[in-house]
């Protein structure tokens, strides 16, 4: 697995799990980064995102290693129906 160093590196392994955990979604976006941990050096990045799934919009946490992008923990945040 390659590093996830970037905005676009954090997107694409988003994606990439995303995919793997719930199959085909739309209306993904990434919501919110922030690096783990807050000071000192970065060691991974918790990364909330945003899709669609079966008309209900799901936000999911993960927690991907930026050293090889491995996802150490995948939370599913809210499930609701749009308005």
């Amino acid at each position: 697995m390659a590093s996830v160093s970037s905005k676009e590196d954090i997107e694409r392994e988003s994606k990439r799990v995303i995919g793997a955990l719930y199959g085909n979604v739309t209306d993904f976006k990434v919501n919110e980064t922030f690096q783990i941990p807050e000071k000192g050096p970065r060691q991974a990045w918790d990364v909330q995102v945003r899709f669609m799934l079966n008309g209900l919009k799901y936000t999911v946490d993960l927690e991907i290693q930026e050293k090889d992008g491995q996802v150490t923990n995948a939370r599913l945040l809210d499930t609701m129906t749009p308005l």
